[in-house]
């Protein structure tokens, strides 16, 4: 439902106005026509959702992968009808993350701008600081002397910080009558010297294309914008390795009764192989020290045919769990073989309260040190996925967002959360009476946690790459 009402964009009639008035195209509709098929991973299509903007929708921009001419690209396209297409603090992190991606993978960049630029009321958290939107324009510059190709095409108003976007890629492709390339548009023209200008001769596309040459390529509609594109991107000679198409078996057991064996909280007991079953090609699992550290389950198997070390949570992190893992990640790292973690971590223990339980505190502390290390130094694609609770340090263990995995996708039933609030009322009874508060205060805690650390909350704020559902966990 959630994923249903941001692909409305800024709803009905603003869909109206863009498409019926403006004689644009909607952003998705713009896609198909750009991409070889309608098969793409869209990135964070929650983000925004219910934060503090006003009644903004969502980022207002499209992130994802796909094909275009065979070749794997990052695209990044603005939704005009979400407030004109201009750019919110949430809209320059996920324009930012895509910039990542490419950077990380070496994946093509192409920028659909139709942007009003950067939205001054908000200006002081989206452009000063060094993750703010000018990183958009640096990351431009590094990707070119990457020589990583960026293409874009002004397909409506591209005004202040949106004009940098396209000018900086290496092609660029201008509509007639639709697109526009302006620092400051029209209306700032007559109030800052009384003179009328129309769009079309500040900054119009004939403009552009003749005159100031910051266009490469004239269209005169759409459709032949984005023909264009394809033509500039089969020119680009940058082919990257070609794909093997890898025969593999479908798990043994139905992925949609993942749907079933979510887990609801930490205290789950159903083993974590049983999910393993449903995601490994013909269920097939080569355990790595089975019988030792048995709450974290390591071993190698294939996903759609690539080989993949497989990480996993299985109750508590112990002090032999974490040996395990950290052996088992070093050994990925030393065979260059991706790893998957899937997280369900359990949040800590109470306090020791003897000599004899604190020296096993610290055993599992320092055990815990060990595999943090040994996963940040990993040099190896990593993914995680959180199948449950994402609670404390544990995360951290497990690749968490902090620890830069390549991807990490949440299914619904996560949390995410540096304490589970049911666990909350014997953490605060640990310490002293003045800690603990009143009840009202204490039961508004819980609630802020319990509101917090939900997956929607989560992939709002960016801080994963989107929620996905379980039973579609292997095609991503």
């Amino acid at each position: 439902e959630l994923l249903e009402m941001v692909s409305k964009g800024g709803g009905e009639n603003a869909t109206l106005h863009h498409t019926q008035r403006n004689k644009k195209l909607f952003v998705r509709e713009r896609l198909k026509l750009l991409l070889d098929d309608e098969s793409f991973l869209e990135l964070s299509p929650l983000a925004g959702l219910n934060m503090p903007y006003g009644d903004v929708p969502a980022a207002g921009c499209l992130t994802g992968i796909g094909k275009i001419c065979g070749v794997w690209c990052v695209f990044t396209a603005n939704d005009a009808t979400v407030k004109g297409g201009t750019i919110y603090p949430i809209g320059v992190k996920k324009q930012l993350r895509a910039q990542e991606i490419a950077m990380q993978n070496r994946l093509l960049s192409v920028y659909l701008v139709d942007s009003g630029g950067a939205f001054l009321p908000l200006q002081s958290e989206l452009f000063p600081d060094k993750s703010h939107g000018g990183r958009v324009f640096y990351n431009e510059a590094i990707m070119s002397a990457m020589r990583i190709p960026q293409v874009a095409v002004v397909c409506g108003s591209c005004v202040a910080g949106g004009a940098y976007v396209p000018t900086m890629a290496e092609e660029a492709v201008i509509i007639d009558k639709i697109g526009t390339l302006f620092l400051a548009g029209p209306p700032l023209v007559k109030a800052a010297t009384g003179e009328y200008v129309s769009p079309e001769d500040l900054g119009g596309a004939k403009l552009h294309s003749k005159v100031s040459g910051c266009s490469d390529h004239f269209a005169s509609s759409e459709k032949e914008a984005y023909e264009c594109i394809r033509n500039v991107i089969s020119t680009l000679n940058y082919d990257p390795l070609p794909e093997e198409i890898i025969e593999h078996d479908s798990p043994l057991y139905s992925s949609d009764e993942l749907l079933g064996l979510a887990p609801r909280d930490y205290r789950c007991t159903l083993p974590v192989k049983l999910i393993l079953s449903r995601l490994m090609d013909g269920s097939r699992f080569q355990e790595f020290k089975a019988n030792y550290g048995t709450t974290l389950v390591t071993g190698f198997g294939h996903v759609e045919g690539h080989l993949v070390g497989i990480v996993a949570n299985n109750g508590e992190l112990s002090h032999d769990a974490c040996l395990k893992g950290s052996h088992f990640v070093q050994l990925c790292s030393q065979r260059s073989i991706p790893i998957l973690f899937f997280q369900n971590t359990a949040p800590h223990t109470a306090e020791p309260t003897s000599i004899s339980q604190a020296e096993a505190h610290s055993n599992r502390l320092k055990s815990q040190a060990s595999m943090m290390a040994a996963v940040a130094c990993a040099a190896v694609p990593k993914i995680t996925i959180v199948i449950g609770g994402c609670y404390g340090s544990d995360s951290y263990v497990m690749c968490g967002r902090s620890f830069s995995p390549n991807f990490l996708f949440l299914w619904p039933n996560a949390r995410v959360a540096l304490v589970d609030s049911r666990h909350f009322s014997t953490i605060s009874q640990a310490g002293d009476n003045d800690c603990t508060g009143d009840e009202s205060q204490l039961k508004h805690l819980k609630e802020k946690l319990e509101e917090e650390s939900s997956a929607f909350y989560s992939s709002a704020r960016l801080w994963d790459d989107g929620v996905i559902l379980p039973q579609n966990t292997r095609k991503v």
